[in-house]
């Protein structure tokens, strides 16, 4: 891979009211901790941090979710459960982080810039 670009890889959970981002660390963990759930989310998740897109897709800013916003959709503001939650339900998006051009997605030649 050359020089300055980064694989990124997320989950999106398309909710109710929202989208919803989360942030890991690679597809393998996530189909591992699939598999088998005694896997710490730690080792699965880069951060634990849920971000909303306020139904702009994937792709667009993120903005840190809300206490209420996480109660809204899953019905609890806990952390951990919302992680799950999407871990389950949401969609892996692996793209990769161009720094001179912004992001490209894996197996699609249009670049955001």
């Amino acid at each position: 891979m050359p020089r300055g670009n980064a694989p990124q890889v997320k989950v999106h959970y398309a909710g109710k009211d929202e989208d919803f981002i989360i942030f890991v660390d690679d597809v393998q963990s996530v189909q591992k901790w699939k598999d088998d759930r005694s896997i710490p989310l730690a080792q699965v998740v880069s951060g634990f941090k849920i971000f909303v897109t306020h139904k702009h897709g994937a792709q667009n800013a993120h903005d840190s979710a809300s206490k209420a916003t996480l109660e809204n959709e899953f019905g609890s503001h806990n952390e951990d459960e919302c992680i799950i939650k999407i871990l389950e339900g949401g969609t892996l998006q692996e793209t990769e982080v161009n720094q001179k051009s912004g992001v490209v997605e894996f197996g699609n030649n249009d670049q955001e810039r």
